[in-house]
């Protein structure tokens, strides 16, 4: 009759300062400010492509500041693939296409390992191809249908 809430998965809890130091650490950014930066920017970026339970699922995943940039964003009706996200993350922060992949890596990685491995699972199969690299992944090609 109506929606269960989701049990948040506690073993994967993070507050958004401990977010901030590992993606600083995963980045090598010089200062937390540049961090947060990064990761405003990559989240902001990632809930325009994301819909569905997943985006519901990985806001849980989320410290509350990170999870409301996530959901603050209206998904786009166009989907990008993986390069396609960093040429739109370079655009939209002025960038280098080799910055926005760097920022997205250092980002992504921490947000796969908060939102675990089954999650990661169904968010990758829910965007395009290109994604898995960009969360530290192995990038497995998709079986291709039967012509």
């Amino acid at each position: 009759m109506y929606d269960q809430p989701r049990p948040s998965p506690a073993h994967h809890a993070m507050t958004f300062d401990q977010m901030l130091e590992r993606v600083r650490y995963e980045g090598a950014y010089p200062t937390r400010e540049r961090a947060a930066e990064a990761v405003h920017h990559v989240l902001a970026v990632l809930g325009r492509q994301l819909t569905g339970d997943e985006r519901v699922d990985l806001a849980q995943c989320l410290p509350i500041q990170a999870a409301l940039t996530l959901t603050a964003q209206i998904p786009d009706t166009q989907h990008l693939t993986g390069w396609g996200f960093v040429k739109d993350l370079a655009a939209r922060t002025g960038a280098t296409p080799a910055t926005a992949r760097w920022d997205t890596g250092a980002v992504l990685t921490v947000v796969a390992r908060l939102a675990g491995p089954d999650l990661l699972a169904r968010i990758l199969r829910r965007l395009p191809d290109g994604y898995a690299l960009l969360f530290g992944q192995a990038e497995l090609r998709r079986p291709q249908p039967a012509a």
